[in-house]
């Protein structure tokens, strides 16, 4: 045979091995092609085709990834969980377009992958990223058997998918990677992400990828049904998914999702729902997009996991600002692949109130990528010998009082180990003092080698002491030095910002500063209860925070000093003393806009509230937007903000 021949011919061994699970032949004689393939490739290497299957994997690794932009967004789909969201969701499609009918298939938990071909070959391989841009992995993707290196399609065609490893393929990895003492994947959708990303493309290939079309993007098939599409698809050379069912209703959908649930441990890959689609393409297109989601699908997710367990044993965690969380240590339990051995307990209350006892048998849940949480004690398993559990009273890493807030505890030491590297880090930012340059492996290492314990100690920093670590070149010192001592003078709510207080944020330090300047030490708890926004608990915080630091924060005030610059008072206009949020992608950064309105008198809030005026929304508007509809706030787009003010 000629080596166009053999070419041909191993891409269709491939394609019965890797895509119908039909193999033609056996290893032996696969490998004996390969290699056959691959000799003559090398005596030849002008006669090489980018179509042969010795060319999936290249010897380069890539120093990184770039950013490459979809054809056509890739949008997330509405999440709904029960029956009644299933109803709902179908009348409210059924007011959009009437005589429809759905396509139904698996929601894979994998990796989601863009495929651009144009002129039969494959063109570029995206990630999902935000679904407007995404980083090309095309080299990776063409590592990856089941994705066709080229196709009988001429046009411009996007092909999207998940990319998987099946379950059989993930305990191997897993084996290899115990063996050789390295981490092991947390679960199958991990092990796809991360494999999907490697700069050596032969890493891979070794995973044993495998990439199953759900859509397309950009196309121009002219073909009415998207039933019909994703068929024609399969003939191009794509992997069918396990299962599809074209439905006509409720009860059509809701008994192969039924069905589909209950068969979810027998699939060879991870599924975590159902995705559902209107049929029609001309139907879809007429019932458009919302800000978020197409308004002709929507993912059926299965219920959350439960599982029983014992709880082991509650830990402390010192956040950086000085909040200490409780979390459940539980005797090891797989769930979906994932062995769970620590479970959320938000809070000291949470625990006072389940009653969680040491040695307690308890029912924990976990619903896709959330923290799994403990939704049951099992009192009647209870043998009389669990333990209470104690609230503490003192940090566990500087053994400072704790300020017990019931749902709140809180360590207030600023100089408290456990807080000063993310302190350190958040006083640095760009909200705050924005030191340039000072992130958190730098300040790690002035730590680790005894340079600072604290904020303060930044300010006493020389150039000989920096030199003298490893990785400190003299400008990269310097320049440490020097934006350093630009931080000195900042406003004054930038200081107060950056101390990391608990509930005071951006907005409550602005109010702060506006209402007392740098008299703010001295306030009482009447005066900040008087401030537009400042309640018991955030009023209580700070007066705390301020009890505890209080000597230190005047050393920090006496090395910085900050200036208090008075607000000039805004002309008037349609924003002046509203309360405004920000949300999605705009023509410009956030910030900018923020900063823009907030000269024009506005208070730009970090959150939806009853209290908020406006929402401005942008493109990928995510929760907030949904909360201020709910709440019936005006929803304005960022053109529209613009249209008023001019």
């Amino acid at each position: 045979m000629s080596y166009l021949q053999d070419v041909d011919l191993l891409n269709k061994y491939a394609y019965h091995y890797y895509v119908l699970d039909d193999p033609l032949t056996t290893d032996e004689v696969y490998d004996e092609l390969y290699h056959k393939l691959v000799a003559y490739e090398t005596d030849n290497p002008l006669e090489c085709v980018d179509y042969s299957p010795t060319q999936r994997v290249g010897d380069m690794i890539s120093d990184g990834f770039n950013k490459s932009k979809h054809l056509s967004r890739m949008w997330s789909l509405e999440d709904i969980f029960n029956v009644d969201e299933l109803d709902k969701w179908l009348t409210k499609v059924g007011k959009l377009s009437e005589n429809i009918s759905f396509y139904c298939e698996p929601k894979f938990d994998g990796a989601s992958l863009n495929l651009i071909y144009e002129d039969g070959k494959l063109l570029r391989a995206i990630t999902r990223g935000d679904g407007v841009e995404g980083e090309e992995i095309t080299q990776n993707a063409r590592a990856i058997n089941s994705i066709p290196l080229r196709i009988a399609y001429q046009g411009l065609l996007e092909v999207r998918g998940e990319v998987v490893i099946f379950k059989k393929a993930f305990d191997k990895i897993n084996d290899e990677r115990a063996k050789n003492e390295e981490a092991l994947f947390a679960n199958p959708r991990n092990a796809a992400a991360g494999s999907l990303r490697q700069l050596d493309a032969k890493i891979t290939a070794s995973r044993n990828l495998v990439f199953l079309p759900y859509g397309l993007g950009e196309n121009s098939l002219e073909i009415e049904l998207l039933s019909q599409k994703m068929e024609y698809i399969y003939t191009l050379g794509f992997r069918r998914p396990p299962d599809a069912k074209e439905t006509k209703g409720f009860k059509e959908i809701e008994a192969f999702y039924e069905k589909m649930r209950s068969e979810r441990d027998a699939y060879e890959m991870m599924l975590d729902g159902m995705v559902i689609k209107v049929d029609q393409i001309e139907a879809q297109e007429e019932m458009g997009y919302t800000v978020k989601f197409p308004r002709h699908a929507c993912a059926y997710k299965f219920p959350a996991i439960e599982k029983i367990t014992t709880v082991r044993d509650i830990l402390l965690q010192v956040g950086r600002s000085g909040a200490v969380t409780p979390v459940a240590i539980v005797e090891p339990t797989n769930i979906e692949g994932v062995v769970v051995e620590r479970a959320s307990l938000h809070n000291f209350d949470e625990i006072d109130r389940k009653d969680i006892r040491l040695g307690d048998k308890v029912i924990i849940l976990r619903s896709g990528d959330v923290i799994p949480k403990i939704t049951k004690v099992l009192t009647h398993e209870r043998s009389g010998l669990e333990t209470p559990y104690l609230r503490p009273t003192q940090c566990p890493i500087c053994e400072s009082e704790l300020l017990d807030e019931g749902a709140l505890t809180k360590c207030q030491n600023l100089q408290c180990e456990a807080r000063v590297i993310n302190s350190i880090s958040y006083f640095a930012s760009k909200a705050c003092l924005n030191i340039d340059g000072l992130g958190e492996k730098i300040i790690q290492a002035l730590f680790d080698n005894k340079l600072i314990a604290n904020v303060l100690d930044l300010y006493f920093l020389k150039l000989d002491q920096l030199l003298a670590l490893e990785g400190f070149k003299e400008k990269k010192s310097k320049n440490i030095l020097s934006a350093l001592e630009s931080s000195k003078g900042s406003e004054c709510w930038r200081f107060i910002n950056a101390l990391g207080i608990e509930h005071v944020g951006e907005v409550g330090s602005k109010e702060l500063c506006k209402n007392f300047g740098l008299d703010f030490l001295d306030v009482t708890k009447e005066q900040l209860i008087s401030i537009d926004g400042f309640g018991e608990e955030m009023s209580e915080s700070l007066l705390e925070f301020i009890r505890v630091n209080r000597e230190f924060i005047i050393k920090l005030e006496e090395t910085l000093k900050p200036e208090h610059i008075k607000q000039v008072e805004a002309a008037e206009n349609p924003f002046k003393d509203k309360v405004m949020v920000l949300t999605g992608s705009m023509s410009e950064s956030r910030g900018l806009i923020k900063t823009m309105l907030e000269s024009l008198g506005a208070k730009v809030s970090g959150s939806v509230s009853k209290k908020t005026d406006f929402l401005v929304y942008g493109e990928d508007a995510g929760s907030k937007y949904d909360k201020a509809i709910s709440l019936g706030v005006e929803a304005i787009t960022e053109t529209q903000m613009r249209e008023i003010l001019s």
